[in-house]
């Protein structure tokens, strides 16, 4: 991809607001934040002028994806202060974020609509912004890709026995460890092994990957037509157990939450007491 969820909301936001700026002359309004264009690459490492593949399948993914089912889950901002705060009485701390805890339960509930034996393995996925956790940090106007995931994982049968605050608090440690080090260490072996992400890196059926986020602008955006309904996404970025996070159409900290299972897993899914208890319906 291109760009990550920073610099695609980055670039509505910047193209919204010169649409409001409604100029009809020639003078070009400077926007607020102007993207940075300069690339960042490992030290030695550009430039990088050919990757080293052979066959079209190194690098084309044409994956035949099971039929899925979609629904998107409303979430107040009192529900999630609510449960940011169990999550971090459970662990008697104040660290673990909202969107932590709330990743926490998604994959708790997933994991059990699936049906796993104890002893099947499972994890979790979240996507994490590298430009701040660099030395020197990336500039947060960097136009490009500049995202990881990290993974936690454990069985099916501890994940369900433990507490949802035992299970925030190792995604908790993931994301605060992701540094400078790890992303560097990374990319240096990608440079000496390049390849192309495909699908199936991450439809593996027993995981959850948690992407979007939030934080990022999308409903104050201008075209127009007034305020956006709702935000969407296409099929193409979707799979069994993608989680994608939106902000709420009200703001103030809300959330939607767009979840794609198998259809019998849904079935289930959407009837878990412990996930429904924090739903606006």
């Amino acid at each position: 991809m291109v760009v990550d969820g920073s610099s695609f909301w980055h670039f509505f936001n910047s193209f919204s607001e010169v649409f409001r700026s409604k100029r009809r002359d020639e003078v070009l309004v400077p926007i607020s934040r102007p993207p940075v264009l300069k690339r960042w690459v490992p030290s030695g490492s550009d430039p990088i002028l050919t990757l080293p593949f052979t066959h079209e399948n190194q690098f084309i993914d044409r994956p035949n994806l099971p039929l899925l089912r979609e629904r998107i889950f409303h979430f107040t901002s009192d529900s999630l202060v609510k449960l940011k705060t169990k999550v971090n009485s459970e662990c008697n701390t104040t660290q673990i974020s909202t969107l932590q805890s709330l990743s926490a339960v998604v994959w708790r509930c997933v994991t059990r609509a699936r049906r796993f034996l104890a002893e099947q393995e499972t994890g979790c996925r979240l996507a994490v912004n590298n430009r701040s956790r660099m030395s020197p940090p990336l500039p947060k106007n960097y136009l490009g890709n500049s995202i990881q995931t990290v993974r936690v994982t454990t069985t099916a049968g501890e994940l369900l026995d433990r507490s949802v605050g035992w299970t925030a608090w190792r995604l908790h440690k993931a994301v605060v460890s992701h540094g400078d080090k790890e992303i560097r260490e990374y990319m240096d072996s990608w440079v000496k092994s390049p390849f192309v992400y495909k699908m199936g890196v991450f439809f593996d059926g027993n995981s959850i990957q948690m992407g979007s986020s939030p934080r990022f602008d999308m409903y104050g955006n201008e075209f127009g037509l007034g305020k956006g309904l709702a935000v969407l996404s296409g099929y193409a970025n979707k799979f069994d157990g993608k989680v994608t996070l939106y902000e709420g159409r009200e703001g103030g900290g809300s959330m939607d939450l767009e979840v794609c299972l198998l259809p019998e897993n849904m079935a289930v899914f959407e009837c878990d007491e412990e996930f429904m208890s924090l739903v606006h319906c």
